[in-house]
């Protein structure tokens, strides 16, 4: 009985150090660099990472949130990947820019060109995205990994508050605080021109300064100029008449 106890509890202690050991698994997943404030602009990196030991991720599709749709949707190149961006008609009218919006994007699809990441090794997928909701908290992009041996991980679980994170979660994208501008990145760049419009000015105004001053220094230089002619031409006269006085006395 005793060995019996002691073998059943060894096996439980066995799994358990197995548990605990087992490294967590990686997902596709969504995160800004910097900031991605509510109405503003932001770039995103959706990383892939590669689960498999035996084959490679050679496709990501993404496809983007259609209660939130966003007007402003630009992938970044990367190496060894070709980009295709799907469209489509909005739910709803959308702005942006004081244009109207007749096509947003829906999905994008990123396919390798070569041996795509290979097992061990992740991938960064950036996307500049814009402008974001006011009204969300979070954006939701549900994703789908294919690997070279033509298995299909659907990344389309929302998680949800309070609740373990699903086997799949969609990749989840966590919005802050509007910034004072509302405007995000899109406001820091108009102060950025305002500041440079300010600067030039600012030189046009100097340059203007520089040219008066310039054509004050020139007059100045002629007056100068034309006095010590007639001072010069009065010294001249003055030496001729004082030597033939000379001349005069001596004959005398």
């Amino acid at each position: 009985m005793k060995a019996s106890r002691i073998a059943a509890a060894g096996a439980v202690s066995g799994i358990a150090v197995l548990a605990l050991s087992a490294p967590a698994f990686a997902h596709v997943s969504v995160q800004p660099e910097g900031a991605a404030a509510k109405g503003g602009y932001a770039v995103v990196d959706f990383k892939v990472p590669n689960e498999r030991d035996n084959a490679s991720t050679t496709k990501l599709e993404v496809s983007f949130p259609t209660d939130h749709p966003l007007a402003s949707v630009m992938p970044q190149p990367v190496p060894g990947w070709k980009a295709e961006v799907t469209k489509a008609k909005p739910a709803k009218p959308l702005e942006a820019h004081g244009k109207q919006i007749t096509e947003v994007v829906t999905k994008v699809t990123w396919t390798a060109d070569g041996k795509g990441v290979e097992p061990g090794y992740f991938q960064k997928f950036p996307v500049s995205i814009g402008a974001l909701p006011e009204d969300a908290d979070q954006l939701v992009f549900k994703a789908i990994q294919t690997y070279s041996n033509k298995e299909v991980v659907r990344w389309i679980e929302v998680p949800q508050e309070g609740q373990d994170e699903p086997d799949t979660p969609a990749p989840v994208l966590k919005l802050s605080a509007a910034e004072d501008d509302a405007h995000g990145a899109s406001g820091s760049a108009a102060k950025a021109d305002d500041t440079e419009a300010a600067a030039q000015n600012t030189a046009a105004d100097t340059s203007s300064s520089d040219s008066g001053s310039g054509d004050g220094s020139d007059t100045t230089a002629r007056v100068l100029g034309i006095v010590g002619i007639v001072v010069g031409a009065a010294g001249v006269a003055y030496g001729v008449l004082a030597g033939r006085r000379r001349n005069s006395g001596t004959a005398a």
